[in-house]
């Protein structure tokens, strides 16, 4: 078996690398730079949005998973931004693509894509969680317009956000899967407050927001009324590989390995202690199985083939994986991993500790380890649900 990259290939690497080595100094490190100028120049160089048509604010190529292979492991060899993310572009934008109506595409996308116009998830209530059918938001149609009601919670990036993509309650009568449409609107729409809720990290990654009869036009709503539970599905579907991307994993993992060279545990490099080397190379296994399982999945988008037990996994596999990560690199640093801010011996602004927390957060958030699992038992290997208890 041939596993070598054909001529093409290797010419469009050394075309990544002659990108990189050129413009890397431009791309924003540690909370500075302009990241709307990095992204556009990514789109523009076909490095982000690469298989986005054209019309829509993307670069227009055609889907090559060994291109998408290269671009990803060039970008984490250089420790460099691989461009923006977010709800909005990884999330909403292939949702609009598969299910958004043609001028809703042209109005969202390519404003997205570039990073002008940023969005937030309504989809999380009080007491819709994990359950989130019970969601109780509501939308009554007035003449033109819904009219919303209601309260979302854990909303990140509300207090940043532009436009909210957002699940309602549109026919209070159907079953709870149903009667629920999903509506796009303005944050600047009269009617909408927002409260931040300060996580472990010390930052208001999360907010509370409120809707008193929000208008919005009726024809932004996504695919039809009262189905807003099948445009729910295909978010959750980007939302869980988002939230754990193989390709960020392993920018991460090269900056570790990095920090194990320079950082000293009784006068020697940390990566030549058998302990700590022993533990970089079990993170290091799981992460290269990860992007392996990230390839399946590009393989089975590209040819329209299913794979679904391979996307169950992501979310759950992914978070618990970079949360192990970011520990190996606060044990590494000793007793300057347990400072956080305030120190003049602190490493990176913190970085490793901030995600240690924020990744703690996320094995919570976007749907709970134990509620992936059972997604994983049920639907992905066809194992009986799990009992309900029954009170007596």
């Amino acid at each position: 078996m041939d596993l070598s990259y054909s001529q093409e290939h290797e010419a469009f690497r050394s075309e990544v690398v002659a990108f990189l080595r050129e413009h890397a100094d431009a791309a924003p490190r540690a909370g500075k730079g302009d990241a709307k100028a990095w992204q556009k120049l990514l789109i523009a160089h076909g490095y982000a949005a690469r298989t986005i048509p054209r019309g829509y604010g993307g670069y227009g190529a055609e889907p090559d998973i060994l291109k998408s292979r290269i671009i990803a492991e060039e970008f984490a060899r250089a420790q460099t931004s691989p461009g923006m993310g977010g709800q909005g572009i990884s999330m909403l934008v292939p949702t609009l693509l598969e299910m958004g109506s043609e001028d809703q595409k042209r109005q969202f996308i390519g404003p997205t894509l570039s990073g002008d116009l940023l969005w937030c998830q309504g989809y999380s209530e009080p007491d819709a969680g994990s359950d989130l059918a019970s969601l109780r938001t509501k939308a009554v149609l007035d003449g033109d317009d819904w009219v919303v009601s209601g309260q979302k919670i854990w909303t990140s990036t509300a207090h940043l956000a532009d436009w909210i993509f957002c699940l309602v309650r549109t026919e209070p009568e159907a079953a709870k899967h149903e009667g629920i449409s999903f509506l796009l609107f303005s944050m600047k729409t009269p009617g909408i407050e927002v409260r931040p809720l300060v996580d472990m990290t010390g930052v208001a990654n999360f907010n509370e927001v409120f809707f008193t009869d929000v208008r919005v036009p009726k024809h932004q709503i996504v695919g039809r009324r009262g189905e807003g539970w099948k445009v729910a599905n295909a978010i959750l579907k980007h939302e869980r590989g988002s939230l754990a991307d193989p390709n960020t994993m392993l920018s991460r993992l090269n900056t570790l390995s990095e920090l194990m060279k320079t950082e000293t545990v009784d006068g020697r490099r940390a990566i030549d202690d058998p302990m700590f080397r022993d533990r970089l190379m079990q993170v290091h296994g799981r992460v290269l199985a990860m992007r392996c399982n990230d390839l399946r999945l590009l393989s089975a988008a590209v040819n329209n083939t299913p794979a679904s037990l391979a996307g169950m996994v992501v979310k759950l596999q992914g978070t618990e994986l970079r949360h192990e990560l970011e520990a190996l690199a606060i044990d590494v640093m000793g007793e300057f991993g347990l400072l956080y801010t305030g120190s003049p011996q602190l490493r990176t602004q913190g970085s490793w500790q901030r995600d240690y927390m924020f990744f703690l957060g996320l094995i919570i958030g976007g749907g709970t380890s134990q509620i992936q699992k059972n997604i994983i038992a049920e639907r992905g290997l066809g194992m009986p649900r799990e009992p309900k208890t029954v009170s007596t």
